[in-house]
């Protein structure tokens, strides 16, 4: 499974822009331009054994403050920090501070495609990663309010893709495209990531 996932074409943008919401299509030339000056962060896609032997997803509810990410659903991840020597490194070591995975237990088999949060200015590299036993879960109470963890199973279900309303920045009571989630909404940067992830792994079960 590892070598098929390393080795892989990644679907990229055209993955991502299955879960985008409209408003990102007219965005486009004029975010890359901002990915040049814009911050860096990383963040892990982490895959575990739960103890009935499923393989399950980790994803976080944050908590609610005065900010873009307010109380939104993603992936354990920052922003890099100097001492961070790649971005790879960054992941992890959020991995660890937000959801108490241990750095050396996480495995990291790809980087996927990044993307640019346009709210926030950031550029996102996501990672693909497992850990081989069950974690014990430790939640960064200042940063987390929940973690929250999803079956391979629904993942994968394309009953839990839908379309709800949203309220955003740039868009009043707009259409998007949304994973349903353990009961969580999980829509925008979060939900284009999620669907590259996706389809990588449809696509090696058939390979």
């Amino acid at each position: 499974m590892r070598s098929k996932i390393e080795n892989i074409p990644l679907p990229a943008e055209a993955s991502q822009f299955k879960m985008s919401p409209p408003f990102r299509e007219g965005l486009v030339e004029d975010n890359i331009i901002k990915m040049k000056t814009a911050r860096k962060a990383a963040v892990m896609a982490l895959f575990y054994p739960n103890k009935a032997h499923e393989t399950m997803l980790v994803l976080i509810l944050r908590n609610t403050y005065k900010g873009v990410h307010s109380a939104q659903i993603g992936f354990p991840g920052g922003k890099v920090e100097p001492e961070d020597y790649s971005l790879k490194t960054a992941a992890i070591r959020e991995t660890f501070e937000e959801v108490g995975v241990p750095e050396n237990d996480i495995e990291v088999w790809r980087k996927i495609t990044n993307i640019y949060i346009p709210p926030s200015h950031f550029i996102v590299q996501p990672f693909i990663g497992i850990v081989e036993k069950t974690p014990n879960f430790l939640k960064q109470d200042s940063e987390v309010d929940a973690v929250i963890e999803v079956s391979l199973t629904d993942f994968l279900n394309e009953k839990n893709v839908v379309t709800k309303r949203v309220t955003t920045s740039y868009a009043t009571n707009v259409a998007v495209p949304a994973f349903v989630l353990q009961g969580y909404i999980v829509w925008g940067a979060t939900a284009m990531m999620l669907s590259e992830v996706k389809d990588i792994l449809k696509e090696v079960r058939y390979l």
